[in-house]
C-alpha cells in the first residue's frame, strides 16, 4: 500500500462493527490480554451513528484505520495492526486535524493510550495531565493536546 495512494472518506453506518473490531485489534497491538480487551470492549464499540460519523481509510475493501470525533475531542483513532508503521495514523490524523479546523476548534483534546502517546507527541501533541480510563478502575491515561490552525 502507498498511503498518498489512499485516501480518507466518510464512514457508512454498516461499517459499525467492522470498525468495532478493528478498534480491539488496534488496542491489541499494544500487548493487552484478552481480558483487558474484554474490559474495553464496551467503550471500543461503534453505534451505528458513530461509524456513519467516523472517517476512514480503506484499501478496496479493508478497513485500514479510522478517526472519530466530537466536540473538540479525537475520540478514536484507530490502525489496523497489519497497517501500523505505514503511515496510516498519520493521514488519519491530517484529516483530524483538517476536519477540527473546518469546524472551527482551536485545539483537539487526546485521551490516548499510553502506548500511542510517543506517536501524537511526535505529531506536535503535548501532555496535559492525565485522565482515569474509562474501562479499567485505577488506570490513568495521558491527556493531550494537539494545536489547530484554522
Amino acid at each position: 500500500m502507498t498511503v498518498g495512494a489512499v485516501g480518507v472518506s466518510d464512514g457508512r453506518a454498516e461499517d459499525a462493527g467492522p470498525l468495532s473490531d478493528l478498534a480491539l485489534r488496534s488496542k491489541g497491538y499494544w500487548g493487552y490480554d484478552a481480558a483487558f480487551l474484554e474490559a474495553c470492549r464496551a467503550e471500543l464499540t461503534l453505534t451505528l451513528d458513530q461509524a456513519g460519523a467516523a472517517r476512514v481509510v480503506r484499501d478496496g475493501d479493508a478497513l485500514l484505520g479510522f478517526h472519530l470525533l466530537d466536540d473538540g475531542e479525537l475520540l478514536m483513532l484507530f490502525v489496523e495492526p497489519s497497517a501500523i508503521g505505514r503511515g496510516v495514523g498519520r493521514l488519519l490524523l491530517d484529516d483530524a486535524v483538517r476536519v477540527a479546523a473546518s469546524r472551527g476548534w482551536t485545539t483537539l483534546r487526546i485521551e490516548s493510550d499510553p502506548g500511542a502517546e510517543g506517536f501524537y507527541l511526535a505529531q506536535g501533541a503535548r501532555r496535559v495531565g492525565s485522565v482515569p480510563s474509562g474501562s479499567v478502575a485505577g488506570r490513568a491515561l495521558p491527556l493531550l493536546e494537539l494545536a489547530v490552525a484554522c
